[in-house]
């Protein structure tokens, strides 16, 4: 499945970037920014009925929850909040080689993993970052 295209501003006027958190639990971006101005949605392509959502930061330990900015609407009717969300608990297991992957969704979000959500663009950068690094790699 494709990743949904949806783009926001990071709404620094309307969030609550500094969170009231227990020990060990996010309590905002370790630079002390967000990731940049505009964030894509990270789930697959899902329908209107369902919120868009980008991570912004972990936690201190992977255990404890992310904070995740979500998103509904367009322009005007646009409206975000922000919150820290468990993680996604489900794991693809991979027998014939052991490899465990973990889905880097938020627990509950709309269906399908992590693992299964395809950005064909972010794919070709990051192949051709790759391959520009590598001299015997096909840029070269």
């Amino acid at each position: 499945m494709l990743q949904c295209t949806s783009v926001t501003h990071v709404p620094l006027d309307e969030a609550p970037f500094v969170l009231d958190a227990p020990e060990g639990r996010a309590e905002g971006p370790p630079d002390g920014s967000a990731r940049g101005p505009f964030l894509l949605c990270d789930l697959g392509e899902h329908d209107e009925h369902v919120e868009h959502a980008a991570h912004l930061w972990s936690a201190k330990t992977p255990s404890d929850p992310a904070v995740w900015l979500f998103w509904t609407g367009t322009g005007a009717d646009r409206v975000h909040r922000v919150a820290a969300v468990p993680w996604c608990p489900a794991a693809l297991r991979r027998l014939d080689t052991g490899v465990v992957r973990l889905c880097a969704f938020f627990d509950h979000h709309a269906a399908p993993h992590s693992w299964s959500v395809t950005d064909p663009l972010g794919d070709l950068i990051a192949e051709r970052v790759v391959s520009d690094g590598d001299p015997a790699g096909p840029g070269a």
